[in-house]
């Protein structure tokens, strides 16, 4: 099994800025793509950024230029730098792997982002 525990979230201002992290454990394989989605009240779960194990990174329109992903893999764990924050960032952030032959999700609980104006 894999585990996913989030850590960084919380409260800031409009235009702050916010580091998520995202360290995994268990049956994690060395090729896998680690990443975040969010989810805001009453939407649907979206992408934000993702980054492969060699570092091939895919972002969100509304993440472009403002967010940057990373990962350490010896540590396991994939990070999100969230810069110019907005009240529209606010949201549940939601760590993902994807990983093996049949591309499977694996999904940790979450930390809540919350942007004032």
């Amino acid at each position: 099994q894999v585990q996913l525990v989030e850590s960084g979230g919380g409260l800031v201002q409009a235009g702050g800025s916010l580091t998520l992290s995202c360290a995994a454990s268990g049956n994690i394989v060395s090729r896998n793509t680690m990443g975040w989605y969010r989810q805001a009240p009453g939407k649907q779960r979206e992408l934000v950024a993702t980054i492969t194990s060699g570092g091939n990174t895919v972002y969100a329109d509304h993440a472009k230029g403002r967010f940057t992903v990373s990962r350490d893999n010896a540590k396991k764990t994939v990070y999100l730098q969230m810069n110019s924050l907005k009240p529209e960032d606010t949201a549940e952030y939601y760590c993902n792997v994807r990983q093996g032959y049949y591309a499977v999700d694996y999904w940790g609980k979450g930390t809540l982002v919350t942007v004032s104006s």
